[in-house]
């Protein structure tokens, strides 16, 4: 029934006829979104495994895990960025963090990512791959963002790991990590980073700095900066330490089980709402210890395990 100049008029067979068919399209319609929604998404996931490729569990000797949180809701990729590869000089990893977040900064990753799989490997020392690197960005930013290159940046940590476990790095702007040793997290910050890349040319000359080593059993923290930034409802910092202890303390430290406490940490202190994307990296020396070496990690490898992305 509707209502029309205080009258009540009946439908009648057409207007019931109108009412059905509208129902139908309607719903004909939001199943059709439902569905174009679902394969949006599949094929957002999609290109995330093929830029963010999942790492395999173990490379070069190391344990590995990763995980990705982008901070648009429904979004499966992000600004953030990681990859590791055994290269005839050790594994090198890259981690780095786009300016912006979500999709827009997806593209400024696929580029960085690709230039790194190809200089990891060709490159004798690290401050050729940043190089290279710098290049593959400016090449890019120039193409994709000629009115505002200027105000398009990436931050990057760069680390090789050695045969014997001596870490080089060399840091523009980026968190450096944390060494997670026993029930132990210690923050390797050896000197001051520089600037991020983009926002100016990298020096003549590029020096690597020592992180020390990294022990059978010890692991490296990577992360960005969406972790420390991380807030709660009352504005407190995400204690990125604590957590980090409290997840050796109780894996010593397996790689995937560190990264899903710390996440769950991350999840409940920012009420799964982060405000920026986030990813985590941990490299774990799985190579066995010494009897006796230190009693309170494993003496034995961790079994293998698939890369997480959220």
């Amino acid at each position: 029934m509707i209502r029309f100049k205080g009258r009540v008029r009946s439908l009648g067979l057409p207007g019931a006829v109108l009412f059905a068919v509208g129902t139908g399209v309607i719903l004909h319609v939001r199943r059709t979104l439902v569905r174009e929604l679902r394969q949006l998404r599949r094929v957002a996931a999609a290109a995330q495994n093929a830029v963010l490729r999942p790492l395999p569990s173990r490379i070069g000797g190391l344990d590995v895990a990763a995980v990705q949180l982008s901070a648009e809701p429904g979004a499966a990729i992000g600004g953030d960025l990681y990859e590791v590869v055994a290269t005839e000089h050790g594994v090198r990893a890259v981690m780095g963090d786009v300016r912006g977040h979500g999709i827009g900064a997806f593209g400024t990753v696929a580029a960085v990512l690709g230039c790194f799989r190809e200089a990891a490997y060709d490159e004798a020392d690290l401050g050729g791959v940043l190089r290279r690197l710098e290049r593959a960005l400016d090449r890019h930013l120039r193409q994709v963002h000629p009115a505002s290159i200027a105000e398009e940046f990436v931050t990057l940590l760069l680390v090789e790991i050695r045969v014997d476990g001596e870490m080089v790095a060399l840091n523009c702007g980026h968190p450096w990590p944390y060494r997670l040793s026993g029930t132990r997290a210690e923050l390797l910050a050896p000197a001051d980073p520089y600037p991020p890349l983009g926002v100016f040319p990298l020096p003549d000359v590029l020096s690597t700095v020592g992180l020390g080593h990294l022990p059978p059993g010890d692991a490296l923290f990577l992360y960005t900066d969406g972790v420390q930034d991380a807030r709660d409802s009352r504005g407190r910092f995400f204690p990125l330490p604590t957590a980090l202890t409290g997840a050796a303390r109780e894996e010593s430290p397996v790689p995937r089980a560190v990264l899903r406490r710390v996440r769950s940490a991350l999840v409940e202190h920012t009420d799964g709402a982060p405000a920026d994307d986030i990813a985590l990296l941990v490299l774990r020396n799985g190579a066995c210890m010494p009897p006796g070496a230190r009693g309170t990690a494993r003496t034995t490898a961790t079994p293998p395990q698939s890369t997480t992305h959220l």
